[in-house]
C-alpha cells in the first residue's frame, strides 16, 4: 500500500500491519440512510459491503422464505429424502454417523429429532477424534451393520470416504451422504449423495454449513412425506422448530453469514433466545450465558463446550446433549462439557506456550511465508485451535504439529491468511510423498508427517507458499470501516449497529478507528488482557480492553511508561450491565501516531 493510501499513514501498526478504510459509495450510502431509514455510520457499513438501497431491508430483515433454495435443486436432495422414508416405513433401524464438531453434532440432533417426530429412533454415533479420526470408517460401519443397522446417514462427513462406503456397500449396508466439503477425485459408493460442493451441484449453496444442508434435507422430507400421504391425518414436524440447531452449526462452522445462512442465524437465534430446547438451555446455564442468543454467545460461549467433547472427551456428547429431551440428563451432561472445555482450555494454554516460545525463538522475517511449531505429546484435540491463535499472533499461514515419540508419526493442523492456499500447497506435500495424509482448503488443513520429515515439509511449505505470501497484500492489512471520535461512542451509538448483525463470517464485526489518543490509564487484568483509557485532545475519553496481548509489542506499549500518542483501532462494544448502559473499544490494532 503506498503511504498516501494508509490510514492515518499508518503503514506497520504494533501488529505489523497497515491501515485502510473501507471503500463505500457515498451516494449509496446515502441512498440507503433515507430508504432505510439507519444511521450514516450504518449506512456507510451496509455500503462497504456491497447492500444497495433496494436491497437493504431484505439484509437488515432477512426472511427464510426470501432466502430458502429450493431442495430439489441440491443432487442427490430428493433420493436422500426418498431413501430415509423408505427406512422409516419399512421400520429399518436407522444411524445417523455425525462428525464430531458442532456442526455435525447440530446435523445429527435436527435429523434425529425429525426422525422422532415421525415416529422413528435412530441411533447416533460419532467417532472418536483420536482413535478414529475424521469420517467414516469400515470397522465402525461394520459394528453399526452387526448392530442391525439397515441405513446410515452420514451427516457433516462422508464425501470423501470412499473405501469405508465401498466397503459397506459389500456387506449390503445402505449409506446416504449428507456433507458439504469439497469434493475431488471420484465420490464415494452411496446410495445418495447430497454436497453442495459436489462436481455438477447446481443449488448454489456451497457456501452453506452442513447443519444448514441438512435443514434443507428437513425441508425436502416433509414435501417427501407430503407426496406419500404421510402426514394425512396428523402434522408434520416443524423444520423452523431445528432452525436453533441450525443456525448454531452454521455460526460455529464460520461459513459466510450471507443470503440463506443470515436468514437461517437471524430465525435460529430468535428461537434459541426462548431457550426451549433442554440442552441448550442447560449449557447456557453452566457458561453464564443470559437473555436473548447472539452470535458471540453460539460462537464462542455455547460452540467451544459442544466441541469440548470431541477434543479431549467423549465424541459424542455434544450430540446427545442437543437430542435429549430430559433436563436432568441434559444438565449432567452441560456441566460435564463444562468441565471438559475447561481442561480444553488448559491443554491448548500449554500447547500454544510451547508454539509461541518456538515461533519467537525462529526470528521469522517479514519473507517467511509459513510458521511451522511441533512438539512431543501435543494434544492432536486442541492443535487446529493453537494455529488459529499462532496465525492471528504472527499474522502468516501456522501450522501446529504433535509428534507421537512411539509411532513416530506427527498429526498437524494449519491455518492460513487470505491469498494463501495452504491446503492446495498441502495437497502437493502428499502428492510429492512428504505426507502420510494430507488435505484440506484455502484457509485450513490437516496432515500426517513423519517426525523425521517435519523440516522436509517445513522447506518444501516455504518454497511452495513464498510467491502467494509475497502478494498476500490483504493478509498485511487491517481494513477499518469508519473512522470514529471518541465523543460519538455511547451506548446508542453501538446498539445502533447491531441492525446489521448477526456478524460473523462473510459478515464481520465492524471495525472502527480514532486517532491522536493518550492513554491515561492501562492495568493488567486476568492473564493477559490490558484495561485502558484513552482521551482526545478534547477531553473526550473512550475506555476499552485488549485482550490476549499483555506481554505483545501492543500490550506493552499501553502499559509503558511516557506521553505517547496513539491511532486505535478495533470494534465498539454496547454494554448493559450492573454498571448501567455505556460503550467500550475493545482494542485491536495500535499504531504510534507520527
Amino acid at each position: 500500500m503506498a503511504g498516501g493510501d494508509a490510514l492515518f499513514g499508518v503503514r506497520s501498526s504494533l501488529k505489523g500491519r497497515s491501515w485502510r478504510l473501507t471503500p463505500a459509495d457515498d451516494a449509496v450510502a446515502s441512498s440507503i440512510a433515507r430508504t432505510a431509514g439507519v444511521s450514516d455510520a450504518l449506512a456507510r457499513l451496509l455500503a462497504s459491503r456491497g447492500v444497495t438501497a433496494e436491497t437493504a431491508g431484505r439484509f437488515l430483515a432477512p426472511k427464510l422464505r426470501d432466502f430458502f433454495p429450493d431442495p430439489s435443486s441440491f443432487t442427490g436432495m430428493d433420493a436422500c429424502a426418498a431413501l430415509i422414508w423408505d427406512a422409516v416405513e419399512a421400520g429399518s433401524k436407522i444411524a445417523l454417523f455425525a462428525d464430531y464438531d458442532v456442526d455435525g453434532a447440530t446435523s445429527a440432533a435436527q435429523l434425529h429429532g425429525w426422525l422422532r417426530a415421525v415416529g422413528a429412533e435412530a441411533l447416533i454415533y460419532v467417532p472418536d477424534r483420536i482413535e478414529e479420526g475424521y469420517g467414516p470408517n469400515t470397522a465402525a460401519l461394520q459394528g453399526l451393520h452387526e448392530a442391525g443397522a439397515e441405513l446410515v446417514i452420514t451427516l457433516d462427513c462422508g464425501a470423501a470416504s470412499v473405501e469405508p462406503l465401498a466397503a459397506a456397500a459389500k456387506i449390503g449396508l445402505t449409506v446416504g451422504v449428507v456433507d458439504h466439503h469439497l469434493m475431488d477425485g471420484v465420490p464415494p459408493q452411496a446410495a445418495s449423495l447430497v454436497n453442495p460442493n459436489q462436481p455438477g451441484d447446481a443449488s448454489g449453496c456451497g457456501h452453506m454449513a452442513a447443519a444448514g444442508v441438512t435443514f434443507v434435507l428437513l425441508a425436502a422430507l416433509n414435501r417427501e412425506g407430503r407426496r406419500r400421504g404421510a402426514f394425512e391425518g396428523r402434522s408434520e414436524p416443524d423444520i423452523l422448530g431445528f432452525a436453533d440447531l441450525a443456525a448454531l452449526g452454521t455460526i460455529c462452522d464460520v461459513v459466510p453469514l450471507t443470503g440463506v445462512n443470515r436468514a437461517i442465524v437471524t430465525q435460529g437465534l430468535k428461537l434459541m433466545s426462548g431457550w426451549a430446547r433442554p440442552g441448550l438451555k442447560a449449557l447456557a446455564e453452566v457458561a453464564g450465558v443470559t437473555g436473548a442468543a447472539s452470535a458471540y454467545h453460539a460462537g464462542f460461549l455455547l460452540g467451544p463446550r459442544i466441541n469440548a467433547g470431541g477434543r479431549v472427551g467423549k465424541s459424542d456428547l455434544g450430540a446427545r446433549l442437543l437430542i435429549t429431551t430430559d433436563p436432568v440428563e441434559a444438565r449432567a451432561i452441560a456441566e460435564q462439557l463444562d468441565v471438559l472445555n475447561a481442561e480444553r482450555r488448559a491443554i491448548e494454554a500449554e500447547v500454544l506456550d510451547g508454539a509461541v516460545a518456538q515461533a519467537e525463538a525462529a526470528g521469522l522475517t517479514d519473507n517467511d511465508p509459513i510458521l511451522i511449531a511441533a512438539g512431543d505429546h501435543w494434544h492432536p484435540g486442541v492443535i487446529g485451535i493453537a494455529a488459529g491463535r499462532l496465525k492471528e499472533r504472527f499474522n502468516r499461514p501456522s501450522i501446529v504439529i504433535g509428534r507421537d515419540p512411539e509411532t513416530g508419526l506427527a498429526k498437524g493442523s494449519g491455518r492460513s491468511v487470505p491469498g494463501v492456499d495452504l491446503g492446495s500447497a498441502v495437497a502437493r506435500a502428499r502428492e510429492e510423498e512428504l505426507l502420510v495424509a494430507g488435505g484440506g482448503h484455502a484457509m485450513a488443513c490437516g496432515l500426517t508427517v513423519q517426525s523425521d520429515r517435519i523440516e522436509d515439509l517445513r522447506a518444501f511449505l516455504s518454497e511452495a507458499l513464498a510467491e502467494a505470501w509475497a502478494g498476500a497484500v490483504e493478509a498485511r492489512q487491517y481494513a477499518v470501516d469508519a473512522i470514529v471520535h471518541p465523543a460519538a461512542i455511547d451506548f446508542e451509538f453501538c446498539n445502533a449497529l447491531s441492525a446489521a448483525a448477526p456478524y460473523g463470517a462473510g459478515n464481520p464485526e465492524p471495525r472502527f478507528a480514532l486517532a491522536d489518543l493518550r492513554r491515561t490509564y492501562a492495568q493488567r487484568v486476568g492473564a493477559d488482557h490490558v484495561r485502558f483509557t484513552f482521551q482526545a485532545s478534547s477531553g473526550a475519553t473512550v475506555q476499552g480492553i485488549a485482550f490476549r496481548c499483555a506481554d505483545e509489542p501492543m500490550g506493552q506499549a499501553l502499559l509503558g511508561s511516557g506521553d505517547a500518542v496513539f491511532h486505535a483501532a478495533g470494534k465498539l462494544k454496547a454494554e448493559d450491565n450492573r454498571f448501567g448502559k455505556r460503550a467500550e473499544l475493545h482494542l485491536e490494532d495500535l499504531a504510534i501516531a507520527e
